[in-house]
């Protein structure tokens, strides 16, 4: 089978064993979408080697429940030990020992075919389709923010980054009713969430509101971003930091301090929550897809992912 791998900071396209089941379900990948990690990952964060990708939607051609053979699903790409208390409570997102699809100790979803227990695989409703359904984790991510804090009507939140990741936080924010304001150097990207109804401001003009916001959620995954909220930031404002990269940010810990601000970290979100909202319509991801390449142009396809602008690049087996 084809899979687009990273071995040693080095990326290819290669083709290797077609996986076996080996107690887990065998997908067969319709459709994956590259983001950031996958980039950061060919630059070497995580220290990966292997199949690099964990958006997508596939079949289950091989598992145990039979009742899967045949579904059209996405799936939770962290795998935990199901033995842990963590685990054993359902939340297997921080199980000490768990594996993450394309990004720790598991191969990913840029291939043909990928492996996952079958209790992380999520059934996808017909009326999302594959485009959509790529958006699933995601958007999950962008759901997770509400995880880890409670918005009250009202209340002024800024989003950093208009990057895929940045217009779902963004989106996602806005719903529930609060004042949202998106920070970008995008204006076509920023079209997106502004057709919703969503302030949108450039890096510029967003220094004449400073301490200004409740709430910044940093999603640019960029040193001045983060430096850029600590200028919003009102004295006892929270920051939500959504981005993993392979730089080391300085951080102005007598900022935090006098300040007194709440940092909060956020990764990886239920499914069912965003699941919800793209049967709704309540979220855009239609405008978020910029090309898509065949599986065996991979390289290119990373190569345009990481261009100034193009925003997500999905890849089709």
């Amino acid at each position: 089978m084809l899979a687009l791998r990273v071995q040693h900071k080095r990326l290819a396209v290669q083709e290797i064993p077609k996986l076996k089941p080996q107690g887990e379900a065998l997908v067969r990948v319709l459709l994956s979408g590259i983001c950031n990690t996958d980039l950061e990952i060919a630059r070497g964060y995580a220290g990966f080697n292997g199949t690099i990708g964990h958006e997508f939607v596939g079949i289950v051609e091989k598992c145990s429940e039979q009742s899967l053979i045949g579904k059209r699903v996405v799936g939770e790409i962290n795998a935990g030990c199901g033995k842990c208390a963590l685990c054993l409570g359902g939340d297997s997102r921080h199980c000490a020992n768990r594996t993450v699809l394309g990004i720790v100790g598991r191969d990913g979803a840029h291939a043909e075919f990928l492996r996952l227990p079958s209790r992380n695989l999520v059934d996808l409703p017909q009326s999302i389709s594959d485009e959509q359904g790529v958006f699933v984790e995601p958007l999950a991510a962008a759901c997770g923010i509400l995880e880890r804090l409670s918005l009250k009507s009202g209340e002024r939140v800024a989003v950093i980054g208009d990057g895929k990741l940045g217009l779902l936080c963004a989106q996602v924010i806005a719903l529930q009713k609060t004042s949202t304001t998106l920070i970008g150097k995008h204006k076509n990207k920023m079209r997106v969430v502004a057709q919703r109804g969503i302030e949108t401001l450039s890096p510029a003009q967003a220094t004449k509101r400073k301490r200004q916001f409740d709430i910044v959620v940093e999603a640019s995954g960029s040193p001045t971003g983060f430096a850029l909220a600590l200028d919003l930031l009102r004295p006892r404002g929270t920051l939500v930091l959504k981005s993993t990269f392979h730089d080391i940010t300085k951080i102005d810990a007598a900022r935090i301090v006098v300040d007194e601000i709440t940092i909060l970290g956020s990764r990886c979100g239920r499914f069912k929550p965003a699941i919800d909202l793209l049967k709704r319509g309540s979220v855009d991801v239609a405008h978020l897809v910029s090309e898509e390449y065949a599986l065996a142009d991979g390289m290119m396809a990373m190569s345009r992912a990481g261009r100034r602008g193009v925003m997500k690049v999905l890849l089709r087996p």
